[in-house]
C-alpha cells in the first residue's frame, strides 16, 4: 500500500491523477519482478489523497538469468584463444575477470560469432523498487501546472500539485523505508476534516488501509467506491421525495462532486416555485455549473422546485446546511430570472 496525503487536490483531474499515480506504480514493481501478472490493483483519490493498494508484492525480486554481448570473437580472443586486453577491461566493467573466460558462451551474431557472458542478476529489493516505482508515478503524474512550497526547513523547495504533508508506504504490516517530496514514509494518516474519530489515523497493515479509513476516519478513500455511494444516495433521495422525480443525469457532474467530498451525504433542498416561470435550462445551468446541485425532474422531464446536494458532512441536524445551500442558490436564481425578464 502507497497513500500520498496531499493539501486539497484539484478535483476535474482527481481521477486522472489517481488512476496514473496507482497505474504507473504496479507497472513499475511488476516491471522489477516484485509483482506478477496476477496482482490486483485498487486505485484511491480522494480530495486529500493519491492512493494505490496492490497485491501479491513480493519482498524480493526473483534473481534473473541475464545474457550480455561482448564482442565479436575476433576481437575477444587471439589467435591462441587467449583474451585480449579489450575482452579484459569489458568484463572488469561487468565486475568479471579472465577467470570466466572459458565459460563464455559463442554464439552467431549477423555474419560474425560474438561471445557473451551470461549472469545471475539478483532480485530487487522492495524498498528499493519501491523507491522508483514512487519517483516515477510522482515524475509521469498528468500535472499541467505545478507549485512550488518549501518544506519545514524553510530552505528547501519542492515542487508538486499541491503541498504533501504525509507518506503511508506498507508491506502486509511493515513500513518501507522510502520517501518522496520531502517525507520519510509511515503507518499513519489522516482522515476526515471534521468527523474522523481519531487523528492521526494509524493503519495496521496494507489490506485493512480502505475499512480503517472508513471506519476511524470517516472517509471513503476510492473513487469509484464513493461515486457509487452518491448516485445510491442521489436515486433513494429522489424517491423518498416522490412523484417520480430523478435526479438529473450527468456523469461529469457526479465526477466532479466525487472528486469534492471525503464522506457523500445527500441532502435534499428547494427554491420558490415563482423561478419555474424561467426557462429550466437556465436555471439547471446555474445549479450544475455554480453550486454542483443536481436538479430533480418529474417524470415528464420538467424541472422541480426541489434539487440535491451532495454534503461533505453528516451532522445529526442537517438544517443549517439545508438552509446555507438553499439561501445560496436563491440569489443565483434571481438572478438568471432578472436577465431572461430583461
Amino acid at each position: 500500500l502507497v497513500e500520498l496525503f496531499v493539501e486539497e487536490l484539484p478535483p476535474k483531474a482527481l481521477k486522472k491523477l489517481g488512476d496514473a499515480f496507482a497505474g504507473v506504480l504496479a507497472d513499475q514493481l511488476k516491471a522489477q519482478g516484485l509483482a506478477g501478472a496476477d496482482s490486483q490493483l485498487t486505485a484511491y483519490a480522494s480530495p486529500r489523497r493519491l492512493g494505490a493498494h496492490l497485491t501479491a508484492v513480493a519482498a524480493r525480486g526473483a534473481d534473473r538469468a541475464v545474457s550480455q554481448k561482448l564482442m565479436p570473437v575476433s576481437v575477444g580472443l587471439d589467435a591462441s584463444g587467449q583474451p585480449t586486453p579489450a575482452l579484459l577491461k569489458k568484463l572488469a566493467a561487468l565486475g568479471a575477470d579472465a577467470s570466466v573466460v572459458p565459460n563464455l558462451k559463442r554464439a552467431p551474431d549477423g555474419k560474425a560469432e560474438a561471445l557473451f557472458y551470461e549472469s545471475t542478476a539478483r532480485g530487487a529489493l522492495l524498498a528499493d523498487g519501491l523507491q522508483k516505482a514512487l519517483d516515477e508515478a510522482i515524475a509521469r503524474l498528468p500535472i499541467p501546472k505545478v507549485m512550488t512550497y518549501q518544506l519545514a526547513d524553510g530552505w528547501t523547495d519542492v515542487k508538486f500539485v499541491r503541498p504533501a504533508h504525509g507518506l503511508v508506504a506498507l508491506h502486509g504490516a511493515h513500513v518501507v523505508p522510502v520517501s518522496a517530496l520531502g517525507l520519510a514514509a509511515g503507518n499513519a494518516t489522516h482522515g476526515h476534516r471534521f468527523e474522523a474519530t481519531v487523528d492521526p489515523i494509524v493503519v495496521q497493515d496494507a489490506d485493512s488501509y480502505a475499512a480503517t479509513l472508513q471506519e476511524r476516519g470517516a472517509v471513503i478513500p476510492g473513487f469509484d467506491s464513493r461515486r457509487a455511494e452518491i448516485r445510491r444516495q442521489l436515486d433513494a433521495a429522489a424517491a423518498k421525495v416522490g412523484g417520480g422525480v430523478k435526479p438529473i443525469a450527468d456523469e461529469a457532474l457526479l465526477d466532479e462532486v466525487t472528486a469534492l467530498v471525503e464522506r457523500p451525504n445527500v441532502l435534499v433542498c428547494q427554491f420558490e416555485e415563482e423561478f419555474l416561470a424561467v426557462p429550466q435550462e437556465c436555471l439547471i445551468l446555474t445549479m450544475k455549473a455554480n453550486q454542483k446541485y443536481f436538479p430533480l425532474l418529474d417524470a415528464q422531464g420538467r424541472l422541480t422546485h426541489k434539487f440535491l446536494v451532495v454534503s461533505n458532512i453528516s451532522p445529526s441536524d442537517a438544517g443549517a446546511v439545508i438552509g446555507g445551500n438553499e439561501r445560496v442558490v436563491r440569489p443565483r436564481l434571481a438572478d438568471a430570472k432578472f436577465f431572461f425578464d430583461q
